[in-house]
């Protein structure tokens, strides 16, 4: 997908041609700077379970 934006053959591409917009009130945070991915992705999982969106 990078390549077609950077050919221009995809527009308002988040990170090419379109600023990356932070959400203003995130369902979910999650430090990739303090966690592993693993410890991200159960961070995910526990927030979903959370909110009744996984079993």
């Amino acid at each position: 997908l990078y390549a077609k934006a950077r050919a221009g053959e995809l527009t308002n591409f988040t990170g090419i041609d379109s600023p990356y917009e932070a959400p203003e009130s995130p369902d979910v945070h999650v430090d990739t700077m303090a966690l592993t991915a693993e410890e991200a992705a159960d961070h995910v999982i526990a927030a979903l379970r959370s909110k009744g969106l996984l079993d």
